[in-house]
């Protein structure tokens, strides 16, 4: 072989280079800019369409004094604290079931409680609605039917109920996927410490609570933490429920409505986005909050 032509090829050690440059191209353009770009029109007054104009800190201000920011807060809080307790309760009897009985089926099951998952949310939102939404719903339709006094009802004035709903959905679309997380967390503890549990005397109860558990507690921070963050995040499920202004009440408005309502209904592209970089960081002191707290109790037992 020529030499000087083997030395003009080009390194094979750029060649890992080329085939990760698609993701990174596609992230800094759809990922960082974006960020970037919230970031920039937070200290703008914009509507899409006039020019922008520089307010500094104008929108925080605004932000911090926001009644119903906070509101939203809580309610985004509310609903998903509502579902995520009941959520992982459940997810731990059915993983402890699932896992230490033979149970016929078991296959089916768990692809069962995991099919609503596979669902858009907002095709399920949109589902409840015509469920429940209107004296002519599914809901008073059977209800009337059954001579229910009272009947029909007007649902989603109750804000109660309509809140309750959301969590209840949430809790029905998730369930199966963290049974399956947990489940998976379950299978990476070594077999030879039941035996050990098995030949001390303990019952499978004890095994799981003292043994298990433990063992899994990066498994659930995990899901607590990863949770957190999609459940300060919902929009679907709410906007889609109702009219998409969180009514009854502003019951169901959560941080993601207000801040789309203020971008894309009130054209105040700039305050949107303030609402934006204060949810990251409500999101953030959470997320620390959660793992820390999960690392005091391991450290605890």
């Amino acid at each position: 072989m020529n030499h000087k032509f083997h030395k003009t090829l080009p390194s094979k050690n750029w060649y890992g280079y080329i085939f990760i440059a698609p993701f990174f191209i596609m992230f800094f353009i759809f990922g960082l800019y974006p960020i970037l770009y919230t970031f920039y029109l937070s200290f703008q007054k914009w509507d899409g369409l006039a020019p922008i104009q520089e307010i500094g800190f104008k929108n925080f201000s605004r932000l911090w004094t926001d009644k119903v920011f906070y509101l939203t807060l809580w309610n985004t809080l509310r609903i998903w604290v509502m579902n995520y307790i009941p959520q992982i309760t459940t997810a731990l009897i059915l993983s402890a079931i699932f896992t230490f009985n033979n149970i016929r089926g078991m296959k089916f099951f768990r692809a069962a409680y995991y099919l609503p998952n596979l669902i858009t949310a907002a095709s399920i939102g949109l589902l409840f609605n015509l469920l429940f939404n209107g004296n002519k719903s599914a809901a008073n339709h059977a209800l009337t039917f059954l001579s229910v006094p009272g009947a029909p009802f007007d649902f989603f004035s109750n804000a109660y109920f309509t809140s309750s709903m959301v969590s209840y959905i949430q809790w029905w679309m998730w369930f199966g996927y963290t049974t399956v997380i947990l489940m998976a967390g379950i299978t990476t503890v070594d077999t030879s410490v039941y035996e050990a549990a098995l030949v001390d005397g303990a019952n499978k109860r004890q095994t799981y609570w003292y043994i298990t558990l433990p063992l899994i507690r990066p498994t659930i921070i995990y899901m607590t933490v990863t949770s957190v963050i999609g459940g300060m995040q919902l929009f679907d499920v709410p906007a889609t429920l109702t009219n998409g202004q969180g009514n009854p009440k502003k019951a169901i408005l959560t941080t993601v409505m207000y801040l789309y309502n203020q971008g894309f209904r009130n054209h105040n592209f700039g305050y949107a986005s303030a609402i934006s970089i204060g949810l990251f960081v409500v999101i953030s002191i959470l997320s620390f909050l959660s793992i820390k707290a999960m690392k005091a109790r391991d450290r605890s037992v």
